[in-house]
């Protein structure tokens, strides 16, 4: 054989300097595999037991380390199943290349096996275009070089997200021949939207006058650059910095500025004041419902009357859920260098911002206070306020902890600081339950040296459990705890508010003979992987079993009891319409 599509495609990723290749194998996808064998020395190919698990490595594996790498799928169930993980990717906006194989060119409308075909020959773009930023189909292997230069290119411009190239099985093995030149693409050589003098003026001027300024931080803040000038910026203005759930960590959250996330499971203090600010300037968020408490006036915010500032470099979300003041379409980092250049510590009417600080920082204070009485609980089965607060006490400064979906994201947003050299990392827009259970080995690869946590419901790990295969198979020591409460619990919550606590049905796993509730021993389960594995039924074991789990350098699953029964405080609200949302019950 000469150079083949397959060939190309392998050696653009090693090129642009591609660690990983992560999926599941299957005939559509043969030609790719045996490539990928000839540069094996050069590009590592892991294999999952769940297409859907290779999606989350590949998220995470960008949130963490800033660069994108590919997935493998075959076509039929293999590509669709991993679209739930892209989905997640792309609402979260999150980078990776999704190879997908499909079924040779010449069995076009022929309606051969697994083809997508219904109302367009070999359609699997028509099935992912709702979850990409765009699909490219290479029906022909000269078509590949620059498809991957256009791929790489939009991947990680603008807002960031997943693209899909998708390439039949004769296209892989075809020769192109030796001289097919690829494009390379150069991310060094793109500026991000940088906001114009005129709008960095306007936006220092509605700050200069504000009596209430708040910093809502959002994913767009996340970037290691825009982190740090928005922390440089809040530290020089004397603003204080309220966050999206996935713009948590933005600031160091035992910093006085940083009031924690917004929305129904925020703090008190980041609702409050985000609804007392006369002045917001929101950095890389689109206001959604969860943040936002459904957008209820007062709740969480107050706009108008609050004057926004919203900034945003993806134009779609300006103005999406609130009326700005004043709209900026420019990366975070762009502005906070642009205003950081433009206003000193003398601009900042420092007598009426300190006023608002020590209200802020009093609303902080008397949140903590409250909290500290609930994790100090040792009641067995285990408090979530206390699970959370033994987890704080042992989690290195530079720990990646990802939150999966379920009841326990509600406590670890609310009431776990993530780690000020790490991340806390979470499923938010399309809220992809697996995110975590498979994230976290993605995380560990992006960041070998720290240690890697993912906080997983039992409903969510019994799901997933076969990414403990992966890791132990691959060496990676990621930590899985398993927060058991024998039950969807975020969803029984909702069922017990709208409906009647005695309206419980397929919320929690019962045994149907008598109606008991059942739990897994998923503790045997990572054992039987070949993981190391403990069920924790005592508060006072976590910190020691976490630490240990941390510093052995194994695969480890620990199954921690957890009481369904308790709710987190209620700081904010989310409507489900018609159906309204729960009453706050902390701070009103």
């Amino acid at each position: 054989m000469g150079r083949r599509g397959a060939d190309v495609i392998v050696d653009y990723l090693v090129q642009q300097r591609v660690p990983y290749l992560v999926g599941v194998c299957g005939h559509g996808i043969l030609g790719l595999l045996d490539a990928a064998y000839d540069r094996r020395a050069d590009i590592e190919t892991i294999s999952t037991h769940d297409e859907r698990i290779a999606g989350f490595i590949a998220d995470a594996y960008y949130r963490v380390s800033g660069r994108p790498i590919a997935t493998y799928t075959s076509c039929g169930p293999g590509s669709v199943n991993i679209v739930m993980a892209i989905a997640g990717a792309m609402f979260d906006s999150s980078a990776m290349l999704a190879i997908t194989g499909n079924v040779p060119t010449s069995q076009f409308n022929r309606g051969p096996f697994q083809e997508s075909g219904k109302y367009f020959q070999g359609d699997f773009p028509g099935v992912i275009r709702s979850y990409v930023k765009r699909s490219f189909q290479a029906v022909r292997p000269e078509m590949l070089p620059l498809m991957l230069s256009q791929a790489f290119a939009l991947m990680t411009s603008g807002r960031p997200g997943p693209v899909n190239i998708d390439v039949p099985l004769n296209v892989f093995v075809e020769d192109v021949g030796d001289e097919v030149a690829v494009p390379l693409w150069r991310p060094d050589a793109v500026a991000a939207p940088a906001p114009s003098p005129e709008a960095l003026r306007r936006v220092a001027e509605l700050l200069g006058e504000a009596e209430r300024p708040v910093i809502v931080a959002g994913n767009g803040a996340m970037a290691p650059r825009a982190r740090t000038l928005v922390r440089e910026l809040a530290a020089r203005l004397r603003i204080p910095v309220v966050t999206t759930p996935l713009g948590k960590g933005v600031l160091d959250e035992r910093d006085d500025l940083c009031l924690g996330p917004t929305g129904r499971n925020g703090t008190y203090a980041a609702n409050k004041a985000a609804r007392t600010a006369d002045v917001i300037l929101a950095l890389g968020t689109r206001f959604d419902d969860r943040a936002t408490s459904s957008w209820i006036p007062g709740v969480t915010f107050s706009i108008p009357p609050t004057r926004l500032i919203h900034v945003d470099i993806d134009p779609q979300e300006i103005g999406r859920n609130y009326p700005p003041t004043l709209a900026v379409i420019a990366d975070t980092a762009e502005l906070a260098a642009g205003l950081l250049g433009l206003v000193t510590p003398d601009d900042v009417p420092a007598e009426r911002r300190a006023a608002w600080l020590t209200e802020t920082v009093a609303w902080k204070r008397q949140w903590e206070a409250d909290l500290a009485v609930r994790q100090a609980d040792p009641a067995v089965p285990i408090r979530p306020d206390r699970l959370v607060a033994e987890l704080q006490r042992v989690l290195p400064d530079d720990a990646n902890v990802l939150a999966d979906v379920g009841i326990h994201h509600n406590w670890l947003l609310q009431q776990l600081a993530a780690p000020p050299a790490g991340r806390l990392l979470q499923a938010w827009g399309f809220a992809s339950m697996g995110f975590g259970v498979g994230g976290v080995i993605g995380a560990k690869l992006a960041a070998p040296g720290s240690p890697a946590l993912t906080v997983c419901g039992d409903g969510c790990f019994l799901m997933h459990a076969n990414a403990v295969a992966t890791a132990v198979e691959h060496d990676v020591p990621a930590v899985w705890v398993v927060w058991n409460n024998s039950g969807y619990g975020s969803i029984r919550g909702q069922q017990a508010t709208f409906f009647g606590a005695d309206r419980e049905i397929a919320t929690r796993f019962r045994r149907t003979s008598t109606g008991e509730l059942y739990s897994t021993d998923i503790s045997a389960i990572g054992r039987a992987m070949g993981a190391d594995g403990a069920r924790i039924d005592s508060p006072d074991e976590i910190a020691d079993a976490v630490e240990a789990a941390i510093k052995s350098e194994r695969p480890t699953v620990l199954d921690i009891r957890v009481d369904a029964s308790v709710a987190a405080p209620g700081t904010g609200s989310w409507d489900l319409p018609p159906l309204p949302g729960p009453v706050p019950d902390y701070g009103w």
